[in-house]
């Protein structure tokens, strides 16, 4: 079972209130490290990208970079970024295998700016995914979407951020909580958003009392509820008005005032509101779950 959650470092909270203004043991190098190790078969060491970019939430690392069909992307500390360059070939390349495209501006782009992407020249030929020049991959061992069975395999693979640096597991004290707060951003006014400054929503066809969620499958996707970890608890609001509510895939998501919340895959920079009143459905919410028009 998938698990998300929306979780962000204290330090991502200050930049986004300054923008509102208001070991397991893997092929790290094809030299010192047998593919057997991974206990992978073989397959083409090549992924062709064909489904977009876009983020997913996880419990242990926060937002981290996905292809468009939910598949952990991937960077390795021994490549570089200036120049791009790869240090995976050979049966690291069958383990990580690279994420090829040709195009990346035609590239299908949510949660993450189309500005960091980039290619490079594969050793054996074919072009590479890069984002904020760090060449892309996928771990052989995950297979369903969400896996991340690669963070911080070897001390040297970490998933992507979606500003291209590399994730870190959060602190088990982290993972107690999932803050919320409530924030000025701009004519909406004051408005819940999470820990960052990301806008938070709800939609009309869920429902507050009792609490239910519709978003499911491709809607969870551009709308990614707002999930509590097993023992963690909402933090930042009034406790009367915060609770949960249990999704059809088992997972529990947070609501306001009953409402279930969601962020949007469409916003990108703390403050973004390019939700609000989507489909004439979706609105950002204010203390009490009241929807903000």
């Amino acid at each position: 079972m998938r698990k998300l959650i929306l979780t962000v470092s204290a330090a991502a909270l200050v930049a986004g209130l300054a923008a509102c203004g208001q070991e397991q043991a893997v092929p790290g190098a094809p030299q010192t490290t047998p593919l057997s190790t991974v206990d992978v078969e073989p397959r083409a060491a090549a992924v062709a990208l064909t489904a977009g970019i876009t983020t997913a939430e996880s419990a242990e690392v926060g937002t981290f970079v996905t292809d468009g069909d939910g598949r952990s992307l991937y960077r390795f500390d021994k490549d570089s970024a200036k120049p791009p360059t790869t240090a995976c070939a050979g049966e690291c390349a069958t383990a990580w295998p690279p994420v090829m495209v040709e195009d990346p501006a035609a590239l299908r782009t949510t949660g993450v700016d189309p500005a960091l992407l980039g290619t490079l020249e594969r050793p054996e030929g074919g072009r590479q995914l890069t984002i904020a020049g760090w060449p892309a991959y996928r771990f052989a061992k995950d297979v369903a979407a969400g896996d991340l069975k690669g963070q911080g395999a070897g001390g040297t693979w970490f998933a992507f951020l979606p500003d291209g640096k590399k994730a870190a597991a959060k602190t088990a004290e982290s993972a107690k909580t999932v803050p919320l707060t409530v924030m000025k951003v701009g004519a909406l006014g004051q408005i819940v958003t999470d820990q960052a400054g990301m806008t938070l929503y709800r939609f009309d066809k869920d429902t507050a009392n009792p609490s239910s969620t519709t978003c499911v499958g491709d809607c969870a996707v551009k709308w990614p509820p707002v999930l509590l970890p097993d023992g963690a608890a909402v933090a930042g609001l009034d406790q009367a008005v915060v609770g949960s509510v249990t999704r059809p895939d088992g997972s529990k998501q947070v609501t306001v005032g009953g409402w279930p919340v969601y962020r949007f895959s469409g916003d990108k920079v703390p403050c973004d509101t390019n939700g609000q009143g989507v489909g004439g459905t979706w609105f950002a919410l204010d203390a009490t779950g009241a929807k903000v028009k």
